[in-house]
């Protein structure tokens, strides 16, 4: 695995994002499924960001929907690790259009085996009840708080290169980060301000699944957290298995948005965590739920 910095990823990562989610229609090859060919965004681990292939896969969904009808769930498994070399296929099967809602099921694909499996749900724009969770009070403001940069961009590893540089999202943490250590406090709550390092186009869809991309990146957080926890932590394994995602509300992924997560449970080497996205007006915007796996030495049978 390279060490090297990527000079796209670093000129321009948000570019990077776009380019990726710009999935090629697979030559027009049809069976039961639409076929689309996405391309990953360089990893310093070997395997590919999870949640890029949700967004990957978000996209191939859109790609066989009207535009009127809008993504508002997707529940999706982890199935292996992909590798961040090859291609990633997205096959999307029509299982049904009815009047107000239409479903998909996306596999994608590497090596002939399915990397995620998702169920993905869309509506047309209805009226209905309202209402939704108050937004956290007393959050510190976005602009207030150091950047990925500023807390490792001294770091030559790549790894640290990777958070500081690389990444499409500026992400600034409320609650303290732990990249290089625990939080102290060793309590199961996380809080981040995210957005895109610029402007994206206009369209909702790119929005929509650029969300589902940033979601990903700190659901088991407040699980470590709870329990003493840093992302160097030695001999720790973490995967996510599933994600789940519901989309409320409008909202641009190039605004800053107040992301917050907690662990309900941790159990069986499984942690779950629970997110909520409020834009600044404080309207909840999207919910996420995942469960991961998350194995540590002193657990291990015969350690």
């Amino acid at each position: 695995m390279s060490s090297q910095p990527n000079p796209q990823l670093e000129s321009d990562p948000t570019q990077a994002l776009l380019d990726m989610l710009d999935l090629s229609d697979g030559g027009g090859v049809r069976t039961l499924e639409d076929i689309f060919v996405g391309q990953t965004i360089s990893s310093p681990r070997g395997s590919v960001y999870g949640g890029q292939v949700m967004a990957q896969a978000v996209t191939a969904a859109m790609r066989t929907v009207e535009e009127d009808r809008q993504i508002h769930s997707m529940h999706g498994y982890f199935l292996r690790a992909g590798d961040i070399h090859e291609p990633i296929t997205f096959g999307v099967e029509r299982m049904r259009d009815g009047r107000s809602f239409s479903t998909r099921r996306v596999h994608a694909y590497q090596f002939g085996a399915p990397i995620l499996s998702g169920i993905f749900s869309f509506q047309t724009a209805s009226e209905g009840l309202e209402h939704q969770d108050t937004c956290p009070k007393g959050m510190p403001d976005p602009e207030s708080l150091p950047t990925a940069q500023e807390l490792l961009g001294h770091i030559d590893l790549p790894q640290a290169r990777a958070i500081a540089k690389e990444r499409p999202f500026d992400i600034r943490y409320i609650t303290p980060a732990i990249y290089l250590k625990p939080d102290d406090r060793e309590e199961p709550f996380n809080a981040v301000w995210v957005r895109t390092h610029r402007q994206l186009p206009d369209d909702p869809r790119i929005h929509q699944a650029a969300l589902a991309y940033v979601s990903d990146y700190v659901m088991l957080e407040p699980a470590l957290r709870r329990h003493g926890k840093s992302w160097i932590e030695e001999g720790m394994t973490i995967a996510s298995l599933d994600h789940a995602m519901w989309w409320h509300r409008p909202a641009r992924a190039d605004e800053w948005l107040l992301y917050v997560q907690a662990s309900p449970s941790a159990s069986g080497a499984r942690a779950l965590g629970e997110g909520r996205m409020f834009d600044r007006d404080g309207n909840l915007v999207a919910t996420t739920m995942q469960e991961g796996m998350v194995r540590l030495p002193e657990f291990r049978s015969g350690s």
